[in-house]
């Protein structure tokens, strides 16, 4: 029989070109139809030109069972390898919806596993670009097995080098989980859903009537679970976003993040000082008080529509990267509570990770109050924010803006959890609580016994102030180490995070600690 092929060479290439096509022109049409791109046009779009090498092409899958055997596609419905972002080393696997609708399986998870230990034992981040089915049924319990590989090194990577996961499709079932075990998620509004079990099995088991999009869509889980951290309107800005957070972070735990160049000016801001309002009830947005503090145009808000009573994200300060953790006085005052506590431990405990020095804005009031939070764990859920804090070695560095009251300020990077310097703005109030709640309970016999009640009120809780609303005291007991003038801000902090950039602080030895989970 006459070879096919005139040469090997020739055969390479067409088995090259048929990889190329996924699974063929009609299903690209298809996938092009709904708004979403190829697995190959999102590489082409996170990696910089030119540089993307393939690992795993000529792959395809083993089993034969239903119909398998009729249908072989090269590279089985992931397109891995690597390339580079913005100059730098990153690892890249891309689930192809056009092959078996991206489905899981033996040969598709073990290329991923490939990509995964090489970014571990070469210190380099590693991007998932989600898009499939879920497991192919055809293979079994094979398929779930490569979802256990996948979950474990997941687990193993896991503050080694950066994992970002982003949802461009559906990601249902056990698939859900190596997102969640990853450090970011994207998700693309309208067309990406995570969830574990879909709307046809909540409608049989609870009888509840919900959408995909409801249950598992992109607004949910940024606003109702927390899940993703970054949503987009379309898949080019999901992408933009993995790169921008990409910029901020190093390549491994073992490197400090890129620095870019910079150079120094006037560094007042004269904005800072008016910022806080004469009534101490009155909010603001903390967010003007970080966009006046870190470098014009860097600041990077991560999870913003979730848990809004905190504000954290990436930021530059003097060229160098940071990581911002504000309370939001705009938004229930800038309490305390469950979510906003979640959210920001596990960003502080991924700065930590990856040797980002932590900034941290503090006007907490305390701890939102209520039988909601108490039943739902408020101590041990606080409890985490507390943990990380205290946990963190990278260089950490608080202001403390207006209020400050309770176990709140005690959690919020106080000196006597591990900061390494404490400033205050004249207009803070270092205490156990606000003035009015100290008077009645200190002044209770007082006051009711009082000709005027309210006047003496009144009296007592100007007494207090007085004496603890503002941040001297603490200052004179050395936990505030200096009541700058807020314009003094951004130089101070500048000057006091190079100071700290050789710090080092060794945690006691043990096998790891038990976060109260």
């Amino acid at each position: 029989m006459q070879n096919q092929f005139n040469s090997p060479v020739e055969r390479l290439e067409n088995m090259r070109e048929e990889a190329l096509k996924g699974g063929g022109e009609k299903r690209i049409k298809a996938q092009h139809s709904k708004g979403k791109l190829t697995a190959r046009e999102r590489i082409s779009l996170l990696l910089d030109p030119g540089t993307f090498e393939e690992l795993g092409m000529l792959v395809t899958h083993r089993s034969t069972n239903f119909g398998l055997d009729k249908q072989k596609f090269l590279g089985d419905g992931v397109v891995t390898g690597y390339g580079k972002v913005n100059g730098r080393l990153v690892y890249v696997f891309s689930q192809d919806f056009t092959v078996l609708g991206g489905s899981l399986a033996e040969a598709h998870a073990e290329k991923i596993c490939k990509i995964m230990d090489l970014a571990l034992e070469n210190g380099a981040p590693v991007v998932g670009l989600n898009d499939s089915g879920g497991a192919r049924i055809q293979e079994g319990v094979v398929s779930l097995g490569g979802y256990a590989d996948i979950f474990y090194r997941n687990v193993q990577a896991s503050g080694v080098v950066p994992q970002l996961s982003l949802i461009l499709g559906p990601c249902a079932g056990g698939a859900v989980y190596s997102p969640a075990l990853t450090d970011f998620t994207f998700m693309v509004e309208g067309s990406s859903y995570m969830f574990v079990t879909g709307p046809n099995v909540v409608k049989t088991v609870t009888h509840e009537e919900v959408t995909s999009e409801e249950l598992g869509g992109a607004k949910t889980h940024a606003t109702k679970s927390g899940v993703t951290h970054f949503t987009a309107p379309h898949e080019a800005a999901a992408i933009e976003q993995a790169k921008t957070v990409l910029g901020f972070l190093p390549q491994n735990c073992e490197e400090d993040p890129q620095a870019l160049e910079y150079t120094a000016s006037d560094e007042k801001r004269p904005a800072l000082d008016t910022l806080i309002p004469e009534n101490a009830q009155q909010p603001y947005d903390i967010r003007e008080a970080i966009n006046e503090i870190v470098d014009s145009e860097t600041f990077f808000e991560v999870q913003r529509d979730y848990a809004e009573n905190i504000v954290v994200g990436f930021a530059r300060l003097g060229g160098k990267s940071v990581g911002v953790v504000s309370n939001q006085p705009a938004f229930l005052a800038g309490v305390l509570d469950i979510h906003a506590s979640i959210k920001a431990a596990r960003f502080v405990r991924t700065c930590d990770a990856f040797n980002v020095p932590l900034l941290v804005l503090e006007d907490v009031p305390g701890f939102l109050p209520g039988t909601d939070q108490e039943w739902n764990g408020i101590i041990t859920h606080g409890a985490k924010l507390l943990y990380a804090f205290s946990e963190a070695t990278v260089p950490r560095v608080t202001v403390i803006t207006r209020k400050a009251y309770g176990g709140a300020y005690d959690v919020m990077n106080s000196r006597n959890i591990g900061a390494d310097i404490v400033y205050s703005w004249p207009t803070a109030e270092i205490a156990v609580m606000g003035a009015k709640g100290a008077a009645e309970i200190i002044f209770r016999k007082e006051i009711s016994g009082a000709d005027d009640p309210s006047a003496k009120l009144a009296e007592k809780e100007a007494e207090y102030a007085e004496l603890f609303a503002h941040p001297y005291n603490a200052a004179a007991r050395g936990y505030v180490d200096e009541v700058i003038n807020p314009s003094d801000t951004r130089d101070k902090l500048i000057k006091a995070f190079d100071m700290l950039k050789n710090k080092v602080r060794n945690n006691p030895r043990k096998k790891h600690g038990n976060l109260p989970l």
